[in-house]
């Protein structure tokens, strides 16, 4: 029998996770609804990818996000998918702190245009990180006793 502690946590990773899913379900959704070259200026505002990556990123990152978020809520690939988040939002972090130390006045580009880089979404931010982190070593845990497929 497994013990209440045990429980608790899963229910609190499964949250964890699935919320950090939907987070990147609405983020890509978001993206998508909006002409993609708009979400091309955004990410060249950043000026730090050539004019080809930039159109290649504004193109694929949304779906991206959307098969990330899907596998996270799915709770499939979980070390795989936890990974590619967590490794996603350093970037994403890292691009922020970026502009926001160098003054640029830019959208973030989290969700679609028109959301400013603000110490707001440096927080909101680091708070998925955070989550996206523990989500990621847990899936890395051995789990000696009840070892299930869905974690490898």
């Amino acid at each position: 029998m497994t013990s209440s502690r045990t429980k608790a946590r899963a229910a609190i990773l499964l949250i964890l996770r699935v919320a950090l899913g939907g987070v990147f379900l609405y983020a890509g959704w978001l993206k998508l609804r909006a002409p993609w070259a708009l979400f091309a200026m955004t990410i060249d505002s950043y000026q730090i990818l050539p004019t080809w990556a930039v159109e290649l990123t504004a193109r694929g990152l949304p779906w991206g996000e959307l098969a990330l978020g899907a596998l996270l809520i799915a709770g499939l690939w979980r070390r795989v998918s936890t990974t590619c988040a967590s490794l996603l939002l350093v970037v994403f972090l890292g691009l922020m702190v970026r502009a926001l130390l160098k003054g640029m006045q830019i959208d973030c580009g989290c969700f679609g245009p028109g959301e400013k880089i603000s110490w707001l979404t440096l927080l909101r931010d680091s708070s998925l990180l955070a989550a996206s982190v523990l989500l990621t070593v847990f899936a890395f845990r051995r789990r000696d006793r009840f070892p299930s497929a869905a974690t490898r």
